[in-house]
């Protein structure tokens, strides 16, 4: 996250503004260049909880029929012909739009000049974005001579994004306008004891949220929601979350979606951080790289030139069901789910669908068993170090000296260099991203994962610590929020203006 941007002028100008942009503050960027209104919002958005239709990338409808493009024209329409003046007024008008959001504040002439538009086109396309709420008054140029020009900037406060993180301890919440600036943010523990419970937490963190933010609930456009597990289209719910007992019941989205008053999209939680590290973080400027997220359980995500990879499924990153050397008596464990054995995976309650318990798939010899914040804490039980109930102390504990708490953390590290040798096999990544609670710990991970990895394979991508820690999930969620709802607030308003 960064502060908000100055005003400034456009590329290649020598003039000088006198204006800055208002107070700084915590903000979050999707990273992506303009497009046209009702293109594909990019690559690796997520799956977005619609009905017989397209995640925010494939520009599919949102709930209740609406696409994302605007309304259908009806045949025949000036509005279906590509070139109509309609359609043209409303490119020129998002490319404005765009152009002042990803450069900063520009003059009438600066944008005549960066996008190519004649100054009388650039004039009427600010006067609608100005009268659609879209675009405002961000102070004036003043150059060494001539006139004093105006500047102009999106208005971030024509519409709101909300981002949701949903962890087996914590969940996390902010809201954000359409610049980024996060506005209200939520952090509590998650003590919700069924899967009801927790959509009901959920939706409490995030009205208040809302309400801290000052706004409306009808003012928030997207809601974009991060979880273990996959996100299953069809059926529409979660799969492989077993650490989150009744999680993949079906409903429980609906009853989110209907709590917050708002279209919400479903993502895995290491796809969006893996997104937020790559907007905000490690991952910025890098060609191919893998973000693992090691907490309760152990997840991946894998961003390839801007874009993630999700795979046919939306399963690719699930490292969790690796099989470990040694066959099925290495250990136990699977899925998302936080190390059970099979004989230990969570009885199935009125707060749980009937068939989700073939979701947890927990087979014995699977990696999330070893690569996990309860693997270390199991690893340190077996070697003797008293008193560490969680993998912290552990940590900790080795941090201290304690020969016992620094063998654990070798184990781990062993068993991380294997996951990190055998992703980079086959998909050969110039970076991995260390994340998640564990992540934090990369002081005494890093160098040990890095070695045992050099006695593995002859591939060494570079190895980096998450420069987001426990924010890199909502970070994402909030980038990915704000790629579906910025083209359906111009739609939105843009459309308004035209019935005017």
């Amino acid at each position: 996250m960064s502060s908000h941007p100055a005003a400034r002028p456009g590329p290649g100008s020598d003039q000088r503004s006198d204006r800055t942009s208002g107070p700084g503050g915590r903000s979050v960027t999707d990273g992506t260049s303009g497009r046209p209104p009702g293109s594909g919002l990019g690559e690796g958005s997520g799956e977005g909880l619609r009905r017989g239709a397209d995640g925010p990338e494939g520009g599919g409808r949102e709930q209740g029929g609406r696409d994302l493009g605007g309304p259908d024209p009806a045949p025949g329409s000036a509005a279906e012909q590509p070139w109509s003046r309609q359609r043209l007024r409303s490119n020129n008008e998002w490319l404005l739009l765009e152009r002042l959001r990803t450069t900063g504040a520009a003059s009438r002439a600066q944008l005549a000049r960066d996008t190519g538009l004649s100054k009388p086109t650039v004039s009427a396309a600010l006067a609608t974005l100005e009268q659609a709420g879209l675009a405002r008054e961000a102070g004036l140029l003043a150059p060494g001579r001539g006139r004093v020009a105006v500047l102009y900037e999106p208005d971030p406060t024509a519409g709101y994004v909300l981002g949701v993180d949903i962890g087996r301890g914590r969940l996390r919440v902010a809201v954000a306008d359409l610049a980024g600036e996060i506005t209200a943010r939520r952090d509590v523990p998650n003590r919700g004891s069924t899967a009801g419970a927790v959509a009901d937490a959920v939706i409490a963190e995030a009205r208040a949220a809302i309400a801290e933010a000052g706004i409306g609930p009808g003012a928030v456009v997207h809601a974009a929601i991060g979880t273990p597990g996959v996100w299953d289209e069809t059926e529409q719910r979660v799969r492989y979350a077993a650490q989150l007992p009744g999680w993949g019941r079906r409903g429980l989205f609906d009853r989110i979606r209907a709590g917050l008053d708002t279209t919400i999209s479903v993502h895995n939680d290491a796809n969006l951080a893996a997104l937020g590290e790559y907007a905000r973080g490690a991952g910025a400027g890098s060609r191919h790289f893998v973000y693992l997220l090691l907490g309760t359980g152990i997840g991946m995500g894998v961003v390839s030139g801007g874009k993630l990879q999700r795979g046919a499924h939306g399963a690719a990153g699930e490292i969790g069901f690796l099989p470990l050397p040694g066959g099925p008596g290495a250990g136990a464990g699977g899925g998302r789910g936080g190390g059970q054995g099979a004989d230990q995976a969570p009885e199935q309650g009125p707060d749980q669908g009937g068939d989700e318990g073939r979701d947890h798939d927990q087979r014995p010899g699977m990696l999330e068993s070893a690569a996990s914040a309860e693997s270390v804490v199991r690893s340190a039980r077996e070697l003797g170090v008293r008193g560490a109930a969680t993998a912290k102390q552990v940590f900790d504990a080795a941090r201290a000296g304690d020969p016992a708490a620094l063998a654990a953390v070798q184990r781990q590290a062993e068993q991380l260099a294997y996951a990190v040798a055998v992703v980079s096999s086959v998909i050969d990544p110039d970076l991995v991203v260390l994340g998640g609670g564990m992540g934090q710990s990369s002081d005494l991970l890093l160098d040990r994962v890095e070695e045992a990895l050099h006695a593995l394979t002859p591939l060494r991508p570079r190895l980096a610590p998450s420069l987001l820690g426990d924010e890199a999930v909502l970070i994402g969620a909030l980038s990915t929020a704000l790629r579906t709802a910025r083209p359906e607030v111009f739609d939105r308003r843009s459309a308004a203006v035209d019935r005017a």
